[in-house]
């Protein structure tokens, strides 16, 4: 991508810390050293990395994040960038510009994530000024904004997965004390890096870290006795949501959760960011069409089963 740029915005999905903010960040140096201005902004962490030596950059996006904090000041930093991005084009002369977005659709609203591509794209398409090559790419992990922007040919759709193990175990083994035998925390994570940071920062009890998730995504509600028969089943394989006549409005809830993943690409390498999934594999909860976005995602909505009764 450094070498001829990007025809379309690449818009990156996945789950909740899979690790889709370490590659942005990983990208955003790559692309500095092949000679990019590159500016990464995390809009819901009101966040950036601005690899240029255009100090008026540097300062609006001080000035930005500086602001009280809240949604209206995410929002305005989502769609500065854009605005940065044009000026390093047609006041700076810039030849070469990356930009990179971490999380803005939740921010923005589901039903403007179409719109924001479109204005990648616009930077592509239709440039203040000439340059030599660009490259966007946006990543999020909000579930149905996926369906927006897939709507439209206005990006590439690119998913990403959990670490693949031996990966996933370099990075346990830099854990220090006492922990858990390594398999024991593959299944429970499914090589999701923040589910293990998770773990860790709880002292390896896996109760705390399911009873977070039940509180933290409202799980223990009516929705999941409404629809216990379906959930049971999906515990046990997450493909049963796939057709049969699965309620819409169930499958909407999962994914506006970020519980599962619904509808899962190809597992051909060249349509994944990093390694896909393996086809199948119901010990961590992967379908071939649906998948849980990690164990302990699964384990607490049988957690919140139980306890709605």
């Amino acid at each position: 991508r450094a070498e001829r740029g990007t025809l379309f915005p690449i818009v990156i999905f996945g789950p909740e810390g899979c690790g889709k903010t370490a590659f942005l960040k990983q990208a955003a140096a790559v692309l500095r050293e092949f000679g990019y201005d590159v500016v990464y902004v995390d809009v819901s962490h009101l966040d950036f990395v601005a690899h240029t030596d255009v100090a008026e950059v540097v300062k609006r996006l001080v000035d930005a994040v500086s602001e009280v904090s809240g949604t209206a000041a995410q929002v305005r930093l989502a769609y500065l960038v854009i605005n940065i991005v044009k000026d390093l084009i047609r006041s700076w002369g810039r030849r070469k510009i990356a930009v990179l977005v971490d999380e803005a659709f939740q921010v923005i609203g589901i039903e403007r994530a179409g719109l924001y591509v479109k204005s990648l794209l616009n930077l592509i398409e239709y440039p203040p000024g000439d340059y030599e090559r660009i490259v966007a790419i946006a990543a999020t992990s909000e579930g149905l904004s996926r369906e927006e922007i897939g709507r439209h040919l206005w990006a590439h759709l690119a998913p990403m997965w959990n670490m693949p193990k031996e990966g996933f175990r370099q990075l346990y083994e830099k854990l220090p004390g006492h922990k858990p035998p390594f398999e024991e925390v593959w299944r429970l994570t499914g090589g999701n890096p923040r589910m293990l940071a998770e773990l860790y920062g709880s002292g390896w009890r896996t109760e705390d870290v399911v009873k977070r998730l039940i509180d933290s995504k409202y799980l223990a509600t009516d929705t999941i006795r409404k629809w216990r028969n379906w959930l049971t089943e999906a515990i046990e394989d997450p493909d049963r949501l796939w057709g049969r006549d699965a309620p819409e409005d169930l499958l909407r809830w999962l994914v506006e959760k970020n519980l599962v993943i619904y509808n899962m690409h190809h597992r051909e390498p060249q349509f994944w960011i990093d390694e896909p999934p393996p086809e199948r594999d119901p010990e961590l909860g992967i379908g071939r069409h649906v998948a849980w976005q990690t164990p302990l995602h699964r384990e607490a909505v049988r957690r919140a089963l139980e306890e709605v009764g």
